[in-house]
């Protein structure tokens, strides 16, 4: 399973991931788009961190991982003094996706439906997705473009937080499966008790390089309407050599709520 030795340090070795950035881009996309409250389903949340910041700004939000050891960080960002509806978290798998009612917005980013590494299976999760939003809802989200794991397979990274005593490697390798790609993670922490001693722990993780055009060919199966392939959150057009794309879908406001 992954993200189960990977959570510890994940708020660490991604402090250069712009969340503030990124939530503010959202937050403007659903507000016009007349989802100005609501609320907003935050699909593979992981730590919690863009949830926060979207209930900062007066949305109610539920946060869905299938990583108990994430949202267990992302339970521990509750703050008893804070004066806005903090989020919901539950631990589901996106494919299995069951909400108690409907949400105006869905939003899934940071290369979450990569994981997805069946194509039919992600066929349902946007079936899912599709399913527990009200009419006229927003689905926004992004993926690893092909042209990412062109440019990072069999190539070796390595990122570190001296303060906190982490540091990571992982390798990216092109499986027996064409489109399927594994990350080999090696995570190392300092020794509290002897900083001259670091502490080693492994984890594999597969992402799928499936094209913008195929995505907006399941979405549509789905029975998403108004589909938009975009090279940034506000609306750049994508030209076909991003690393990163952005995809953009509405549920039709004239059909009736399924659930």
């Amino acid at each position: 399973m992954a993200y189960e030795v990977l959570a510890a340090a994940y708020d660490h070795l991604t402090s250069d991931v712009d969340y503030e950035s990124t939530a503010s881009s959202v937050v403007d996309l659903l507000r016009r788009n007349g989802v100005k409250d609501g609320i907003v389903l935050d699909l593979a949340c992981g730590t919690g961190t863009l949830s926060y910041l979207l209930a900062e700004e007066g949305y109610e939000v539920i946060g869905v991982d299938a990583s108990a050891e994430m949202l267990s960080v992302a339970e521990q960002k509750r703050d008893s003094r804070s004066t806005y509806t903090q989020p919901i978290f539950i631990m589901q798998d996106m494919r299995e996706l069951d909400l108690y009612g409907t949400v105006d917005a869905c939003i899934c980013m940071l290369d979450s439906v990569n994981y997805i590494t069946v194509p039919e299976n992600l066929l349902e999760v946007f079936r899912r997705v599709h399913l527990f939003l009200n009419p006229g809802g927003i689905f926004l989200f992004d993926i690893n473009t092909p042209v990412h794991f062109s440019e990072v397979e069999g190539r070796t990274f390595y990122d570190e937080d001296d303060q906190e005593g982490v540091f990571c490697v992982w390798r990216v390798a092109r499986t027996d499966e064409d489109a399927l790609f594994q990350y080999c993670v090696d995570l190392f922490f300092r020794d509290d008790e002897s900083p001259d001693m670091w502490r080693r722990q492994s984890e594999e993780h597969y992402e799928y390089a499936y094209s913008p055009e195929a995505v907006e060919s399941m979405l549509r199966r789905a029975g998403f309407i108004n589909i938009e392939l975009r090279s940034s959150i506000s609306g750049d057009k994508l030209t076909g050599t991003e690393r990163r794309a952005y995809i953009l879908a509405f549920k039709s406001p004239d059909q009736p709520e399924e659930v």
